[in-house]
Formats: C-alpha cells, sequence, structure tokens
C-alpha cells in the first residue's frame, strides 16, 4: 500500500512537473478540490469542463489561468446557431467575389490564393498561435450535441482538415481548454467522457468571506457579517434567479458609496444590482418587511 502511494505521488510530480501550475490570484479564490482539478487537467492536457449557477466564476477562472500564466485567451461564446466548421474557420467568399469583379487594389489579396480570404475561427486562431494558449468555450450547453461531439473531436486530434484545399491544420501547441456549462441543455455521454468535469457550487458563507476579502480587503467586518446575512437570506426566498458571487460584489460596492445606516432584509438599496428577473424583483416587492439591521460602520 506504501509503495502504490509513494507511485501515485511521483507520478503526480512527474505530471504537474510538465507545465505550469495554477494556485489562483488575488482576484479569483481556489478551494482545493479546484485547485487539484485544474492543475491535472493541465498537466494532462485534458478539457475541463465547469458547470454550475451563473455568477459562480467558470468564465472567470478561464481568464485567469490564462492572466496567471501568461498566456493568450481565445474565446468562444457559444450560441444555438453555431456550426462546428465556423469556429475553426470560413471563407470569405463574398470578398472574394467582389475582389474578382472590381479588383484588389492595393490590399495585398489575391484572388487566385485561398488563404488570402480565410477568416480563422477561436479554434483555428488557437492551433495556429506560435505560443500556447488559453481556449475558452464558454456556454457549450446552447450547442446542438452533434456539434459539441464534433468540437471535441477537432480538439482531441487538436487538428481539422480544410475542405477546399485538402490541407490539414495540426496545433503547434495544444491549448489549454476550458469549457462552461450552465446546464440548460444535456451534454452528450461522449462529450463529458473527453472531459475532466468539475461543478462548482455556491460559495459556503465562509468561502464567500475569502472572495470578498480578494476584492475588497479593507472591508468593515461588522458591515461584511450583516451584508452577508442579508444576502444569503435573499438566496434563500425562491427566486428564479437568485443573486449570485458577482451581483453580490456589485452590490457591496454599491453599498460602499452609499454607506447606509442599516440594512432590512426586504427593502434593500440598490435591489437592481441582485435581482436582474422582472417577476423576481416584483416578487420581492411583494414581502413583508422585516425588521432593519444595524450596519455598524
Amino acid at each position: 500500500m506504501a509503495c502504490s502511494s509513494i507511485g501515485v505521488s511521483l507520478t503526480k510530480k512527474k505530471l504537474m512537473g510538465t507545465t505550469a501550475s495554477f494556485e489562483g490570484t488575488e482576484r479569483y479564490y481556489l478551494n482545493e478540490e479546484l485547485r487539484s482539478i485544474v492543475n491535472m487537467a493541465l498537466a494532462m492536457e485534458k478539457p475541463l469542463l465547469l458547470t454550475g449557477e451563473p455568477g459562480t466564476g467558470k468564465t472567470q477562472l478561464a481568464f485567469e489561468i490564462a492572466r496567471d500564466l501568461k498566456m493568450e485567451l481565445i474565446e468562444l461564446r457559444a450560441k444555438s446557431t453555431i456550426k462546428g466548421e465556423e469556429v475553426c474557420y470560413v471563407q470569405d467568399t463574398v470578398l472574394r467575389l467582389n475582389d474578382a469583379r472590381f479588383g484588389t487594389g492595393d490590399t495585398g489579396r489575391d484572388v487566385s490564393r485561398f488563404f488570402d480570404y480565410v477568416v480563422w475561427g477561436p479554434i483555428g486562431r488557437a492551433f495556429r498561435a506560435d505560443k500556447k494558449v488559453v481556449l475558452l468555450l464558454d456556454e457549450i450547453d446552447k450547442t446542438e450535441s452533434d456539434v459539441q461531439d464534433n468540437l471535441l473531436d477537432v480538439l482531441e486530434e487538436c487538428q481539422f482538415a480544410i475542405r477546399e484545399v485538402n490541407q490539414m491544420v495540426k496545433a503547434a501547441n495544444k491549448p489549454v481548454i476550458i469549457i462552461t456549462s450552465n446546464a440548460k441543455r444535456e451534454l452528450s455521454d461522449p462529450f463529458l467522457r473527453r472531459c475532466f468535469c468539475h461543478h462548482i457550487p455556491f460559495p459556503s458563507v465562509d468561502e464567500m468571506k475569502k472572495i470578498v476579502d480578494l476584492h475588497f480587503p479593507e472591508l468593515d467586518l461588522n458591515f461584511l457579517e450583516t451584508a452577508l446575512t442579508v444576502f444569503y437570506e435573499l438566496r434563500e426566498k425562491g427566486f428564479e434567479k437568485p443573486p449570485a458571487t458577482s451581483e453580490f460584489l456589485n452590490w457591496l460596492e454599491a453599498l460602499k458609496i452609499d454607506r447606509p445606516e442599516s440594512l432590512e432584509a426586504d427593502q434593500l438599496p440598490y435591489i437592481g444590482t441582485l435581482l436582474k428577473r422582472t417577476n423576481d424583483i416584483l416578487q420581492y416587492r411583494q414581502k413583508k418587511p422585516n425588521p432593519p439591521r444595524r450596519m455598524g460602520w
């Protein structure tokens, strides 16, 4: 048993030695479970699929990894109409036709050269980059399942074909792949099988304190305790879109500017920074008021 543990430890050290690790930043709180799977995905060059409700930091994680490891971030914001090919490349046939009819002038383009009219998509740019980049596929659940599987085929093989000229584009450096999903649509089993997966739960009160400390290190503790209590009470009221971490941070910023003397859970200032759906705001306004809580600035 001891030999097995040593072997696992040595293997992990060997893997982690092949690439830089991510330990969080001054703007992003990373708990141990998330830290471990992020770094193993980096070491094994596997796509990391992040799920969780909006506002839990899924997209921001990709930006912070890129910033911390000094990599370029290339982003694909998924939508329902997206097709597999267009995220790799498209040919600007309209421009080529216009150039053939009216001439290219001093643009340097030549209608006989196919690649003068290629517009590279996010995956195409990532594969052709001179250095390793972070490739973010944001809200992948908006796409159809066959598009998801096709994307993973391309990313797994790190190459795609340009059919018009029968050429392959192969990644010079395999990108760091971060994928996010808000679970609006079920992802296919083949897609899930190829990814490391991690669900980011909503932060506990203690975790939220650590997150707030990264953004507002000198915040008054009495104020924070009161704001946290009111915020978590608000989340439990059954709103269609309960306020998330990003809304809480924006609300704290507003309260720092205004500095109210007290907070009433059902008469909160700047409720539009916390609740974004019209029905949620109307539901909130119909609640019976609670006793105010002194802020203790």
